[in-house]
């Protein structure tokens, strides 16, 4: 029996204007981003909506970008669409959680605000980085830096994509030796801190005290953690891995394998961009995959699967 995945992109994925259609189309959109407007301390829609640099700096694009997924997977359920199961790229977590039950969509806004904060916050700026290395084997590029301290994997994206993360010298320094040792190309990445570093850690603490003022849900359907790559069925287990997911490497590649081998053969990108659409490719090429990122593509989408 076919099976549907949800997918919610990461950070790098907001765009101006993401979602605004659905502002103006749906009443459900409506009220989300009228709601998170109020509950937030600066003003979601316009950065959502309009050509801003606020946009992109992460205290700012977590509220957006998981406020904007939200807002599409809300209509899209009220419509009569259904996921069997969710995941979300780091960030995406958050709207892959809710749109699974196992929080509130407002609650995710809210949340991300803090972590946003939290993760801009703890290391001083230009004291952290990250790259891409591309067209380099995961277990080569695990070889170069198996002796390095300071710098560790952030994202096992797909074959040929993993992220590094860590102090800025010393992601510089790997960088330069994983170009040496066979790399396509290390592209530095523009964010503002080493996300998924251990240098994180505090932030996670810091976070896990926003997680246990908000209630949770078990989840209607299983979600996957970037964490452990394993499906998330119980409330109790859904802000210890939120909390470590700051300062642990995203199982990208892992999370998609697993919900194949538990059946997935549809995978659905909700939010702006194409990111996991491209890494579906190189994962598994045979599963079908869309992407929602407007009023007119969920138009589409239903037209085929209605």
């Amino acid at each position: 029996m076919s099976k549907t995945v949800w997918m919610f992109p990461g950070q790098g994925a907001q765009k101006a204007g993401m979602a605004k259609d659905f502002y103006e189309n749906s009443p459900l959109a409506k009220e989300l981003f009228d709601q998170a407007d109020a509950a937030l301390d600066f003003d979601l829609r316009a950065t959502c909506f309009e050509e801003n640099e606020q946009l992109h700096l992460t205290e700012y694009t977590q509220p957006c970008l998981v406020a904007a997924c939200l807002a599409i997977a809300g209509e899209l359920r009220k419509r009569g669409q259904k996921p069997d199961m969710t995941a979300g790229l780091s960030l995406g977590e958050y709207a892959a959680i809710a749109a699974a039950g196992g929080m509130t969509a407002l609650d995710a806004i809210r949340l991300v605000r803090k972590r946003g904060l939290l993760m801009q916050n703890t290391v001083p700026a230009g004291e952290g980085a990250m790259c891409a290395v591309l067209g380099m084997e995961t277990g080569a590029i695990e070889a170069v830096l198996e002796n390095r301290t300071g710098v560790t994997i952030a994202n096992y994206n797909c074959p040929g994509q993993i992220v590094i993360t860590g102090k800025t010298a010393e992601v510089q320094e790997a960088a330069e030796a994983l170009k040496a040792a066979g790399a396509r190309r290390v592209v530095p990445l523009k964010v503002s801190g080493p996300f998924h570093s251990p240098l994180l850690k505090s932030a996670g603490e810091k976070l896990s005290e926003a997680l246990a003022a908000v209630e949770m849900q078990n989840p209607e359907v299983p979600y996957y953690a970037n964490v452990t790559a394993a499906k998330v069925t119980e409330k109790a287990e859904i802000r210890p891995l939120l909390a470590r997911g700051v300062s642990s490497p995203v199982r990208w590649q892992q999370s998609v394998e697993a919900m194949i081998g538990d059946g997935a053969d549809t995978f659905v990108e909700i939010g702006p961009g194409k990111t996991l659409a491209g890494f579906m490719k190189k994962i598994n090429p045979d599963v079908k995959v869309y992407n929602i990122a407007s009023w007119e593509d969920m138009e589409q989408f239903l037209r085929e699967h209605s």
